[in-house]
C-alpha cells in the first residue's frame, strides 16, 4: 500500500503541471473571433518617404542606351544585407547621406530626404531633360534596404530584407517561420518610427481588426515583437518552482523502493 502511494507521487506532480499549462484553442487560432468574410481595402498611399541612410537603386534608360550608360554605373556605397535565411550579402546603391542628399552622376548632389520615390524620380528626369543630357529619360528607383525586424515568439526571429516594398504583417510573420504555440496572438506589438517619433501599437490577431488597420501593411524599419503567452510564462515559473520537488520526490521513491525490496 505504501509502495503504491509513493509510486503515484510523480504522476500527481506531472498531472498538476499539465493541467496548469492548458490553454483554450481560441487563443492560438488566427482570426478565430470574426465572422466577416469581406473587408474593404484602405485607399491611402502606402509609399514611404525617403529617409537618411536609405540605400536606393536608381536606373536610367532613354532612347539612346549609350548616353544612358553613364548614369547606370554602380555606386560605391555598399552595405551588408541579411535576409530571412540569415545569409549576408553586399548590396550596392545610392546611400542617402546624413544631410539628406545622394550624389548622382552628372547632376551632383540631389536632395532625397522627405521625398517619395515618385517625386525623386520626376526630379531626376526633369534635371536630365533640362540639362539636355538625355531625351525622354525613364528613371526607376527601388529601396535596397527595405527591412523589417521580427522578434519574440516566432520560429525564426530575424531581420527581413525583402525586395517587395508592399509587405503585410502576416507575410512578415510567415517569413519568420510563423508564431510558436506559446505566442500571445492577441497582443502583438508593432513599433514604428515616423518623423522622429516612435509609435507603439498593439494588434489582436484573434480578431479581424488587422484587416481594417493602417498597420496591415508594414513600412521599412518596422519592428514586430511577439510576446509569450500566459501559458509559457506560467509553465516556466512552475518548472522552476516544482523541479526541485520533483527531483526530491523521485529520489524519495527510489530510496523507499530500495528499502522495501530488501
Amino acid at each position: 500500500m505504501r509502495l503504491n502511494l509513493l509510486l503515484k507521487i510523480p504522476f500527481f506532480i506531472f498531472l498538476t503541471l499539465f493541467i496548469s499549462s492548458c490553454t483554450k484553442s481560441t487563443d492560438v487560432i488566427y482570426f478565430g473571433k470574426t465572422n466577416k468574410s469581406e473587408f474593404g481595402s484602405r485607399t491611402e498611399s502606402l509609399e514611404p518617404v525617403i529617409q537618411k541612410n536609405d540605400l536606393l537603386s536608381i536606373s536610367v534608360s532613354s532612347l539612346n542606351p549609350e548616353a544612358s550608360e553613364i548614369f547606370n554605373v554602380n555606386s560605391t556605397n555598399t552595405i551588408r544585407s541579411a535576409n530571412a535565411s540569415n545569409s549576408v550579402s553586399p548590396v550596392t546603391g545610392y546611400l542617402v547621406s546624413q544631410e539628406g542628399y545622394i550624389q548622382f552622376p552628372m547632376l551632383g548632389k540631389i536632395k532625397a530626404v522627405g521625398l517619395t520615390k515618385k517625386t525623386l524620380k520626376e526630379r531626376i528626369e526633369n534635371e536630365l531633360i533640362a540639362r539636355k543630357l538625355l531625351i525622354e529619360p525613364i528613371v526607376d528607383i527601388r529601396y535596397l534596404n527595405y527591412k523589417v525586424s521580427v522578434l519574440g515568439e516566432v520560429a525564426h526571429p530575424s531581420v527581413l530584407t525583402v525586395p517587395n516594398e508592399k509587405l503585410t504583417l502576416l507575410e512578415a510573420l510567415g517569413l519568420a517561420g510563423d508564431l510558436t504555440i506559446y505566442a500571445s496572438r492577441n497582443n502583438v506589438l508593432l513599433i514604428r518610427e515616423e518623423e522622429g517619433t516612435k509609435k507603439l501599437v498593439r494588434i489582436d490577431l484573434t480578431t479581424d481588426e488587422l484587416f481594417t488597420s493602417p498597420y496591415y501593411y508594414l513600412k521599412s524599419n518596422d519592428i514586430i515583437y511577439v510576446e509569450p503567452n500566459k501559458t509559457k510564462i506560467a509553465s516556466t515559473g512552475l518548472v522552476r518552482q516544482w523541479l526541485p520537488l520533483v527531483i526530491s520526490s523521485l529520489t524519495l521513491v527510489v530510496v523507499s523502493i530500495d528499502r522495501l525490496t530488501r
